[in-house]
């Protein structure tokens, strides 16, 4: 079975992802987004006996609890090649039955695992890994993985682990995020500088996966400043630059996130981002453009030296465009925009 790639999620004129709406940024038409992060995509087997344990597997998983059993004990034998041989087919019967999730959990396969993820064997580490991340797509997991230890572990593999040890652990974590207290132990565990290494250094699968995982993590305060202080911008602007990246809009989703916090507009402008988004806006697709509009004018609210800086750029021609044939909701934040930039000095020195 080939790997698979990762199901893209389409944004919707309200746009919901991990609870929470692009409504207000007026994105209105359809685009893949970011990775669901819940498909499995590590090595398959490759020998002959593997490939009919895998069938056994496949006619086993209506009535699997013996199996399970079985194989969440072999996660504790002493061989190496058994503890990979249990960590795939723990997988396997994790990636499309929710009902199987909840019964390896249940056999006590958790603990067992997070261990394998502390293995120095790297192929080991990555089976656990998957595994881990296949079990994290139950909900009735995530509190149970986080309580027993998993966050560490999976920080490490992001750290140590294989690329697609790395790229499944970044999907695991997204999915314990989906807990808000998790987040915050997320981003206090040091998977933020790590995923924003991801992000600058991974495969285009790998991009994907940290900037999702970024983007629900950095709805927490503590860790916007954490991405800042980890130097995500840098990668942000170069992405977004790039608009052969495939990347311009899943960078720009995580820069409005950010780009509420002091340190992340300062950040922004030191790197060069200014130039970006008034390119975004100038030739940048249409959601690319209302997302762009829409962070330039959250900069520019409170900001009379941002306002200049924009204006300088050449910002109000492409402005004056998008307010005339954007949709609606983007007409109205160029608007907005424009009439900021176009206030006399004074009377932007008075609204500061």
């Amino acid at each position: 079975m080939p790997n698979t790639s990762a199901i893209e999620t389409e944004i919707q004129p309200d746009y919901s992802y991990m609870g929470r709406s692009f409504g207000d940024l007026g994105i209105n038409d359809h685009s893949a987004a970011f990775s669901d992060c819940n498909s499995d995509r590590s090595g398959e087997f490759s020998s002959a006996s593997s490939q009919s344990r895998r069938l056994q597997i496949a006619r086993a998983s209506e009535d699997s609890d013996e199996l399970i059993s079985q194989l969440v004990s072999d996660l504790e034998s002493c061989s190496i090649d058994e503890q990979k041989q249990a960590a795939m087919e723990i997988r396997l019967l994790a990636k499309n039955k929710p009902e199987n999730r909840i019964k390896i959990a249940r056999a006590g396969a958790i603990k067992p695992l997070i261990s394998l993820i502390s293995s120095s064997d790297p192929q080991l580490l990555e089976y656990g890994v998957t595994a881990i991340l296949n079990l994290s797509l139950c909900d009735e997991n995530k509190e149970l993985l986080a309580a027993s230890g998993a966050i560490k572990p999976l920080v490490r593999a992001l750290k140590v682990g294989t690329s697609t040890a790395k790229e499944n652990a970044a999907c695991a974590l997204l999915r314990l995020s989906q807990i808000e207290e998790i987040k915050i132990a997320i981003g206090r565990s040091g998977a933020i500088p790590l995923l924003v290494n991801l992000l600058e250094t991974g495969n285009l699968r790998g991009k994907k996966d940290a900037s999702t995982a970024l983007y629900s993590l950095c709805s927490v305060k503590e860790n916007k400043i954490r991405a800042v202080q980890a130097g995500i911008m840098k990668p942000l602007m170069e992405l977004m630059a790039d608009f052969g990246s495939n990347m311009v809009d899943k960078s720009a989703y995580v820069l409005s996130v950010l780009i509420s916090v002091p340190e992340a507009r300062t950040s922004l402008v030191e790197e060069g981002g200014i130039p970006v988004l008034v390119e975004i806006i100038e030739a940048g697709n249409q959601r690319q453009k209302e997302i762009a509009v829409a962070i330039v004018l959250q900069i520019c609210e409170d900001s009379v030296t941002y306002r200049t800086m924009v204006a300088r750029e050449g910002a109000i021609p492409p402005l004056v465009a998008l307010s005339q044939a954007g949709t609606n909701r983007a007409k109205q934040k160029a608007e907005t925009l424009i009439g900021l930039l176009r206030q006399p000095r004074s009377g932007m020195a008075a609204a500061t």
